[in-house]
């Protein structure tokens, strides 16, 4: 048997003796009451009056119900009325009234008495209990007349026995019925077979915010409305479809219930079945209300949260394909065209590695709101990466979508993001690909607009870049696009790796300049190891070299800092800078934050850069590389020889060392032409008091060769080959 059956039982039940007892009740009250008026209607006595003591005998042995008076104490009472105490009269007169009630009423009638004979408000009819000396219980109604009795005020009262002992136990069975219903956690209405409301329980009156006497006799369909909680829709009465049908009606998990009193709706589960009367008829209907508000609630929080960016509100990656499969589909069967836009924030990491992550998280958060406002309310904009958001522009014209493409990068170029005492600018790259009828996969798709992105990204910063399959470039740059994908992915996962080659000193600078210079390696997704010759291009090409370079410088920091790197006193490491990177205004102040986060002293870094990335940042170099000279890092010009005009920029630099570029190491002992370059940059570096660092050594013979010319520092495969970097033990 079901909740609802077990609850339409008690509700009927509860129902048809309380009806048919209530009516037997009210009939013999109604008849003592006024089989008591005309006796006191007869002998003239008034609602408070001072009869004879003699009336007051007559009067109590005439009524056929048990009477008794009583003013502090009992002092009258006819036989009938002593017979229900279980004692003689004379027992009980001179006690209180409290004494012979069951003890859960004698603080009820000890506070009646007490109000009515000093005059206060307090009820003139109630229900107690009586226990006589057998322990027997009798329930009773009992009602007070107040009058004066021999110069006091007095109660009279009449007591109606309700139905004899066997209707109490009923009343008691009824009584265990209406607080099983009133404990239920959900809320239960019944009805009459007319729909209209006859019995709810305490938990219907919550849920719908008014109680049983206001709704009372009022229709189902009067007191709420219920509405389809997805499209607001009104649906039918179910409990006038239930009488109507006979059978159960459940609205299952999509219903709502609306109260007309605050308006205030509650999520509900409903479910309305029909009461068989003694004949089979139809008798009325019992509605069974399950609030499901909170859980619904929480559902929807959770279908929100699976399905949105938690940083930005935009939708997630999930959820966008779905709606961007939703819309090829749609686009298959030629009833609408879309564009699809990819777009990757350039100089985000900038941000991030400058002022941290909080800085980073309120610029997204910014920039989604600007991208939000450049798109129409029908379209989608999704993050789905760590700087990189989507458009789904549905059915909009590939004309119009640039458009608004152009606007969101304008808008993002004008963006100024403020955080402390900082300001950014940033820019976007945009790719865009039409989705039609001849669209394939929605990972092709996807596939298109990144890699219309990435060329965009190519073509510089802020550049918008509509994919075409017929685009030979966009073909031809495929296999840099995979790396730049990896590389991205990189940065993101922390796939990078650190790597250190050791650099000897001859013995008259052995105790001071570099040790070893860091390396960086990428791991695949095997795990395998993949040089920088693979990658390095590509992040060259698509301006990637100022994050990767961020990333080895603090990393690197971050292991001397914490002892994974030993260097002896005096010693130091060598970090590559990229050209990219020098001409990054901002990376200055991030490699002072790196130093200051680490703890690490200026003077344990050495910073080595290209002569022709000098050449191509001049002034940034400048800046660069004064600052942190005077802060005490040193600075290395690496791969000196390999360009024009090295010696005219020499002057105007804090350099301390010299390398010289590997092209002119190989085979030293033996090449003169080799022999005499190194002679004369060795020469050069004396005259401006630089140190000179060999790199590339391979052999033993130019190891040696090295030695004899002067040169101060030797790096090469003849010495040891890089190896990972090992946490400190």
């Amino acid at each position: 048997m079901t909740v609802i059956e077990v609850a339409a039982l008690i509700a009927l039940a509860l129902a048809g003796a309380a009806a048919a007892d209530a009516w037997r009740s009210r009939r013999r009250v109604r008849a003592a009451e006024e089989n008591l008026e005309a006796e006191v209607a007869r002998l003239a006595v008034p609602r408070v009056v001072a009869p004879t003591e003699g009336s007051f005998h007559v009067l109590v042995d005439a009524v056929h119900e048990a009477v008794l008076i009583h003013a502090e104490r009992i002092l009258l009472i006819n036989p009938r009325f002593a017979t229900l105490f279980g004692h003689p009269p004379a027992e009980i007169i001179g006690r209180h009234l409290a004494e012979f009630v069951a003890p859960d009423y004698a603080e009820l009638v000890s506070d009646n008495v007490r109000r009515r004979l000093a005059g206060e408000p307090a009820a003139e009819r109630y229900e107690i209990e009586l226990t006589d000396e057998h322990g027997q219980v009798t329930r009773l109604e009992l009602a007070g007349t107040l009058l004066k009795y021999r110069g006091a005020n007095a109660i009279l009262f009449t007591a109606i026995e309700m139905v004899g002992r066997a209707a109490h136990g009923a009343e008691l069975v009824r009584g265990r019925a209406q607080a099983t219903l009133d404990s239920l956690g959900d809320g239960l209405v019944t009805t009459d077979s007319y729909g209209r409301i006859d019995f709810v329980n305490r938990a219907a009156e919550q849920l719908l915010g008014q109680s049983l006497a206001e709704i009372q006799g009022r229709q189902f369909g009067e007191v709420v409305t219920v509405v389809d909680e997805a499209d607001r829709r009104a649906l039918t009465d179910p409990v006038r479809q239930s009488l109507t049908s006979g059978v159960k009606v459940s609205l299952g998990r999509r219903a709502v219930v609306l109260t007309r009193g605050d308006g205030a709706e509650r999520s509900i589960e409903l479910s309305a079945a029909p009461l068989a009367g003694e004949q089979g008829e139809t008798a009325g209907a019992v509605v069974l209300l399950h609030d499901v508000t909170e859980l619904r609630g929480i559902a929807r929080q959770m279908s929100y949260q699976a399905s949105h960016d938690a940083l930005t509100g935009l939708v997630n990656r999930r959820e966008f394909e779905r709606r961007l499969q939703d819309s090829l589909e749609l686009a298959r069967s030629g009833a609408q065209t879309h564009v699809l836009c990819y777009l990757d924030l350039d100089r985000f990491k900038t941000v991030n590695d400058t002022s941290g992550h909080m800085a980073g998280d309120n610029m997204l958060r910014e920039v989604a709101a600007l991208v939000k406002d450049a798109v129409r309310d029908s379209d989608t904009v999704a993050r789905i990466g760590g700087d990189e958001f989507a458009m789904l522009l549905v059915g909009c014209p590939l004309e119009k979508a640039i458009q608004i493409a152009e606007d969101v990068s304008t808008a993002i170029r004008d963006y100024r993001f403020v955080w402390k005492d900082k300001i950014f600018a940033i820019g976007v790259s945009i790719g865009l690909v039409e989705i039609g009828r001849e669209s394939s996969s929605m990972e092709d798709v996807m596939s298109a607009a990144d890699s219309a992105c990435y060329v965009a990204k190519s073509r510089g910063q802020g550049q918008v870049h509509v994919y075409s399959a017929r685009d030979e470039a966009v073909a031809r740059q495929r296999g840099e696009i995979h790396w730049l994908q990896r590389l991205q992915h990189a940065l993101r996962d922390n796939r990078f790796v650190l790597y250190t080659q050791p650099i000897v000193a001859a013995p008259a600078t052995a105790d001071r300049g570099p040790a070893l210079e860091i390396l960086v390696r990428l791991l695949g997704d095997d795990g395998a190891v993949i040089a920088p010759g693979e990658f390095l291009k590509a992040a060259e090409r698509y301006r990637l070299m100022s994050l990767v370079d961020r990333w080895v410088v603090q990393a690197a920091l971050a292991a001397l800092g914490r002892g994974a790197i030993k260097l002896a006193s005096g010693r130091s490491i060598a970090i590559n800078i990229s050209g990219q990177t020098l001409g990054d205004a901002q990376f200055l102040e991030f490699v002072v934050e790196c130093l200051d986060r680490t703890g690490v002293s200026p003077g344990q870094v050495c910073f080595e850069v290209t002569e022709a990335s000098v050449v191509a940042n001049l002034e940034h170099a400048r800046r660069f590389i004064g600052v942190l000279h005077g802060m005490g890092c040193t600075f290395a010009l690496d791969d000196f020889g390999s360009g024009l005009g090295s010696f005219a920029n020499l002057k105007t630099l804090a350099m301390d060392f010299l390398k010289i570029d590997g092209l002119y190491m190989r085979n030293l002992a033996r090449d003169s032409v080799n022999q005499a370059m190194v002679s004369a940059m060795i020469k050069l570096a004396r005259t401006l008091d630089f140190k000179v660092i060999g790199e590339q050594v391979e052999d033993a013979a130019s190891l040696d060769a090295a030695r004899r010319m002067g040169i101060d520092y030797m790096q090469g495969y003849v010495i040891a080959r890089p190896e990972p970097l090992q946490p400190a033990a």
